[in-house]
């Protein structure tokens, strides 16, 4: 019996291949064999918008505004969000901010302070 890789989503082991993809049933992803063989490297650092290197923990600014689903008004630039952490994924900042609430950001939209 073959290892099929986990989900890349959520990952679960529960996986199996449908040709050419694969396919998680927890969260009903599908990737490519070729996207499992060439994951992006998870040593890689998170740079913000002017490319300095991002850490848990850090403070940023939103240097534009971002419209929130399910929100009525969007976050203004210069909002500025502390103690950020940092998760892999497409919205790499995990983060709290003050009359929104917990938050997924993506570090192209904000500087380090």
């Amino acid at each position: 019996m073959s290892t099929l890789p986990p989900c890349p989503n959520c990952a679960s082991t529960l996986t199996y291949e449908d040709p050419p993809l694969f396919i998680c049933p927890e969260c009903a992803h599908e990737w490519s064999a070729d996207a499992a063989s060439a994951a992006p490297d998870s040593d890689a650092p998170i740079r913000d918008a002017n490319g300095q290197v991002l850490a848990d923990g850090d403070t940023v600014v939103i240097i534009k505004d971002l419209k929130v689903k399910g929100a009525s008004q969007a976050l203004k630039v210069g909002t500025k969000v502390k103690n950020i952490r940092l998760v892999g994924g497409d919205h790499d900042i995990d983060c709290r901010i003050d009359g929104f609430g917990a938050m997924k950001l993506k570090s192209e939209f904000v500087r380090k302070v």
